[in-house]
């Protein structure tokens, strides 16, 4: 049985990993790090290829959720390496390097580093950087990253509070990042066979004295990534958002099809899904947690409050005056005085209101304190009976899911596209949503409270 070896750059980006791989037809598990103990490796062992192995005749993949978006590059480099070897001990003979799709760096970021230490681990003379995610509007173009038509570094993503892009240029982004250079490869080769294109990759690669390269290709709709997928499928190592993982676990294993719905809904077939059990969670309260600042995240909050829904700002004064601890029990009390209704609690803002939290806090570090606090809140609701978890931005994910001690996930159905259920193999009745702060659609919490419920439980107000 092939298995594939995943790793990203932060928990959401692995999910989000996860549930496309799951949409083309893998088995698939997600680990939140490295997993650590015999007894957990005796468990991936089992599952893999225990009496009815999770990935049949077909395959399956291994994903790891690393915190490398933000590390220095060092130890994001280390920790990455150290990922591909578990993997390999695994049984993988295929790895993907997973990064966001609005390639989230910087001139001192670590894509490239990471990307050039998984060539020379896979020894690889080349790979593929394909940030693309057509279904959420990240296309390239000629080496130029868009979304929703728009150059990287003119959309929103030009602001972004972690990693601010500076260029759409891919090979721009990539020159002081890494140590190889990029080759274009235009739309109109995507029609060659495999061999000529590898041929006319090669040529072009030996004319300029590379003895490592990368690919950057077009890719602007699902038959681009098809055709990707069919030329380079067969790599040791891959490396891109989460838009190739679908038609690569197809070409793989000839999974189930994925498509596009009215209104961006988003479904999968093959081997991926699972059934939604509506019923357990019909009087199961849901928590709903944000700490995303994007424009996405930030209209969801508002059309929660605007259908009614039930929310509370997490201010910065809170977490600036008290402990997270005490911060979270004041929050507590809210959270229980509607226990039977889905709460809302999140700190994300505008940017203008960030510039004005940021002079509060007067040079504090700021974001580990809501983290730990909406962690902390998350944690005593599961403790407390709470199995249902809607959680929005990468940073506030992985803070919440660590307070939990959850390393394991497997994967549901799909809320959005890349916006999987989490479903932990040692706590079967909880329900986990976690999403990328710029995905999902205006209405995206009430439809994750849908999926994960019944339309009663999540009291979801229709639009007028």
């Amino acid at each position: 049985m092939a298995v594939l070896g995943c790793i990203a750059d932060d928990f959401t980006g692995a999910s989000d990993a996860a549930s496309f791989l799951a949409a083309g037809g893998m088995a698939v598990r997600l680990f939140s790090g490295i997993p650590e103990g015999e007894a957990e490796k005796g468990r991936i062992k089992e599952w893999l290829y225990g009496g009815t192995p999770a990935g049949g005749d077909t395959g399956a993949a291994l994903v790891v959720a690393l915190k490398t978006r933000t590390q220095p590059a060092g130890q994001a480099v280390r920790d990455s390496l150290a990922a591909l070897r578990w993997l390999r001990n695994q049984g993988a003979g295929q790895f993907y390097v997973k990064y966001c799709s609005t390639f989230d760096s910087t001139p001192a970021g670590n894509i490239g580093p990471i990307a050039d230490a998984a060539m020379e681990f896979t020894g690889s003379p080349y790979t593929l950087l394909c940030p693309s995610l057509p279904v959420n509007g990240r296309t390239v173009a000629a080496g130029h990253l868009y979304v929703n038509g728009v150059p990287l570094d003119q959309s929103p993503m030009k602001d972004h509070p972690l990693t601010p892009m500076w260029d759409s240029f891919l090979p721009a982004l990539m020159e002081p990042q890494s140590r190889w250079e990029c080759l274009l490869l235009e739309r109109a080769c995507l029609s060659y066979s495999r061999e000529t294109v590898e041929a006319g990759l090669i040529k072009k690669a030996r004319n300029l004295g590379l003895d490592r390269f990368y690919v950057v290709p077009d890719y602007g709709n699902t038959q681009d990534g098809e055709r990707i997928a069919a030329l380079f499928g067969h790599l040791p190592l891959l490396t891109g958002g989460s838009g190739l993982l679908e038609p690569l676990a197809r070409s793989l294993t000839g999974g189930g099809k994925a498509q596009e719905t009215r209104e961006g809904e988003y479904e999968t077939g093959g081997g991926g899904g699972c059934d939604r059990q509506t019923g357990v969670f019909t009087s199961s309260p849901a928590l709903l947690l944000a700490g995303s600042c994007s424009p996405a995240t930030l209209a969801q909050i508002a059309y929660f409050e605007s259908r009614g829904g039930i929310a509370k700002k997490l201010e910065p004064a809170l977490v600036l005056d008290r402990s997270p601890e005490e911060a979270a029990q004041s929050l507590w009390r809210f959270l229980e005085n509607h226990r039977s209704q889905p709460v809302l609690i999140y700190s994300s803002e505008t940017a203008q209101q960030l510039q004005a939290t940021r002079k509060l806090a007067g040079g504090r570090p700021l974001s580990p304190l809501l983290e730990e606090t909406v962690a902390l809140l998350a944690s005593r609701a599961v403790e407390r009976g709470w199995r249902r978890l809607i959680v929005a931005g990468g940073e506030t994910s992985g803070a919440v899911t660590r307070k939990l001690g959850l390393n394991s996930y497997d994967i549901g159905a799909s809320v959005a596209p890349g916006v999987p259920v989490l479903i932990p193999p040692q706590f079967p009745e909880l329900r986990i949503v976690l999403k990328s702060g710029n995905f999902g659609q205006k209405d995206f919490f009430f439809r994750a409270l849908d999926i994960t419920g019944t339309p009663e439980s999540s009291n979801r107000r229709e639009e007028m």
